[in-house]
């Protein structure tokens, strides 16, 4: 059945989820880590406007995705990932799963981005990895379940249904037919308002600072465990045009959708 936004969108796009992120590794050794974060939904053209005292808290910067032009917008960087592998979508709806600048700083390990064409249909997901510098980007099929890239060392397994009343993504990584680590962001929609973005910031505070010291405590811990890096995608030509991973037996070369 074809992918149509729901009736549920017609509300406003932006919305706040406060999320639950945990890691299971189940081998070569048993670790499991869980902690608090939160994330906004929101549409690429229409980014959200937040008040002067409050952008210190909240701040989408085009430069923190992708390479591109220093004015490039989020959306001319985004198009330009999609049409290097022949994705036109004239007048479809892009939303995304950000986690913005907070004081100055900022830290995302996995952007989503839902590609619609103008008739509302979800078309493709584009997925944005960042680790240690390095961005990765990775163009999915519209069903849930999708396979960005794998390797020797196993095969990484994304679900990204587009979030709703709730938010559900899951990734896991694959190796000999085991899954060996599972990695999950759950959450509930809340109202982007000026009230919970300040309640936000007690509750989870410092987002993406407190993403990036966890990321390097769990790495630190690993180490210490004898387990080894997990295995990362070839780096980034430091220059447009976006590399993108295509699923095999999934292609988007030459794909325009127009308005019927």
């Amino acid at each position: 059945m074809t992918d149509v936004e729901p009736t549920s969108t017609r509300r406003p796009t932006t919305a706040l989820y406060r999320t639950r992120i945990t890691q299971l590794r189940r081998s070569p050794v048993r670790h499991h880590t869980e902690r608090c974060s939160y994330s906004w939904y929101v549409d690429i053209d229409d980014l959200p406007r937040l008040p002067r005292w409050l952008q210190p808290f909240a701040r989408f910067k085009a430069e923190d995705h992708f390479h591109g032009a220093p004015d490039d917008t989020l959306r001319q960087r985004v198009d330009a990932v999609l049409a290097d592998h022949g994705v036109h979508l004239p007048g479809g709806r892009i939303t995304a799963l950000l986690v913005p600048r907070v004081l100055g700083r900022t830290c995302n390990p996995l952007s989503l981005f839902w590609c619609h064409d103008a008739a509302g249909v979800l078309r493709c997901v584009l997925a944005e990895m960042q680790h240690g510098g390095r961005r990765h980007a990775y163009l999915l099929p519209p069903g849930e379940y999708s396979t960005p890239f794998g390797g020797t060392a196993g095969q990484f397994v994304i679900r990204a249904p587009r979030p709703d009343d709730e938010l559900d993504l899951r990734m896991s990584l694959v190796r000999d037919h085991e899954t060996a680590l599972v990695a999950t962001v759950r959450g509930t929609r809340r109202p982007a308002t000026a009230g919970q973005v300040l309640r936000l910031q007690v509750t989870a505070p410092l987002a993406p600072q407190m993403t990036a010291l966890s990321m390097r405590v769990h790495e630190f811990v690993l180490r210490l465990r004898g387990v080894p890096p997990m295995p990362r995608p070839a780096e980034l030509p430091e220059r447009p045009p976006q590399t993108v991973a295509i699923r095999p037996g999934w292609s988007a070369q030459k794909c325009s959708w127009m308005p019927s």
